[in-house]
């Protein structure tokens, strides 16, 4: 092997599971063909849609494309089955220095998203993940959305891409850190499943980001793989797909144990926990104030610390613009939408605690 082919994957393969996304698949095939380094392969994976003309009308925007039409066979898992079925069939005829780029069927990657994640790879990173920014709707749900993307993009900035999950988005993974990942799987080292996605698991990305971890793989996401991706539109399905992010980390915390690479996000859980655990305090000791302890009296300390707040959310929103910069300074609206997703924590961890249905 040359120094050249040690260095760089030299193939490309990207895989999109689609099953609904008529409207936005054209725009994402579109950004592949934008890219500064393109894939060498593109490949739609299709679910069948219970409306047979929806898969069809998918299967046509693929070809005119320019892109392979796989179809799924039997699958009953959803995205994770999706793949899995996908890379079945694509790893053996990978070498292990090939770069396998999943993305979602909703999700636009930025022009340099595949020079940038290529580029981290060749410096030995088993997997390369992105930031990625809300696009528009949603009204007020959506907008506080897109400031939770900038902060956290933001942040990721700062740790110089230290990420405790991979998004799902889209990921450049080497194909030899897959084929690690399904041998482990089968001789014991990693949690059971069918393929390099764990169907069990309600957070799939999450689960193979700390796969890849136990297995020694480094990940990052710099700063510059970026892309767009859809926000929820109502505070129903913002609801529901928060349940399922915060339930099923916490499973995969438990399904792992606590281990070197399991710290951060136990870590993590606690000080969530702790969190909601004083905002419901304030919240019942502010109720109380003004129904039974004669009303509030505003404290120095509290006007500094609203102010010190308020700075800070307007700041970690810079980059979106002086409209979200100047409505985060108004605190209460976002304060609200910490509540609500501190109020589905509340609910992730009860659900998993009862052992409730689990399903998205």
């Amino acid at each position: 092997m040359n120094e050249m082919s040690a260095q760089e994957p030299p193939h490309v393969v990207v895989l999109v599971p689609a099953y609904r996304e008529v409207d936005s698949l054209p725009q994402v095939l579109e950004a592949l063909h934008r890219q500064t380094h393109r894939a060498e392969r593109v490949i739609v994976t299709l679910d069948p849609h219970k409306e047979p003309g929806r898969t069809a009308e998918l299967e046509r925007i693929t070809r005119a494309a320019g892109a392979e039409v796989w179809h799924s066979v039997d699958n009953r898992y959803k995205k994770a089955g999706n793949l899995n079925g996908a890379l079945d069939r694509l790893l053996p005829s990978l070498t292990d220095e090939d770069a396998i780029l999943v993305q979602d069927a909703d999700t636009y990657l930025d022009p340099h998203f595949i020079e940038v994640t290529r580029r981290k790879m060749a410096q030995g990173y088993g997997a390369v993940g992105g930031n990625f920014r809300g696009r528009t709707g949603g009204r007020l749900c959506g907008a506080f959305q897109r400031n939770e993307f900038a902060r956290y993009a933001r942040d990721t900035a700062r740790k110089r891409g230290k990420v405790l999950c991979l998004t799902g988005t889209a990921c450049l993974f080497r194909a030899g850190a897959l084929k690690d990942v399904l041998r482990a799987r089968g001789t014991g080292r990693l949690p059971a499943a069918d393929g390099v996605y764990d169907t069990k698991a309600l957070t799939e990305d999450n689960e193979l980001t700390l796969a890849l971890k136990h297995l020694r793989h480094r990940i990052v996401a710099p700063s510059r793989a970026t892309m767009t991706t859809e926000v929820m539109e109502t505070w129903r399905s913002l609801a529901r797909q928060r349940l399922r992010w915060k339930r099923g980390a916490l499973e995969n915390l438990l399904d792992y144990g606590l281990t070197r690479y399991t710290t951060e996000g136990w870590v993590r859980q606690l000080v969530a926990f702790l969190g909601t655990s004083v905002s419901t305090a304030y919240v019942g000791s502010l109720i109380w104030f003004l129904t039974v302890g004669g009303g509030i009296r505003i404290a120095p300390f509290w006007i500094a610390f609203t102010a010190f707040y308020a700075v800070e959310r307007a700041v970690t929103v810079r980059s979106r613009g002086w409209r979200a910069t100047t409505a985060s300074m108004l605190v209460i609206p976002e304060w609200f939408y910490d509540l609500f997703l501190q109020g589905v924590h509340i609910r992730a961890l009860a659900d998993t605690a009862l052992r409730r249905d689990r399903n998205w």
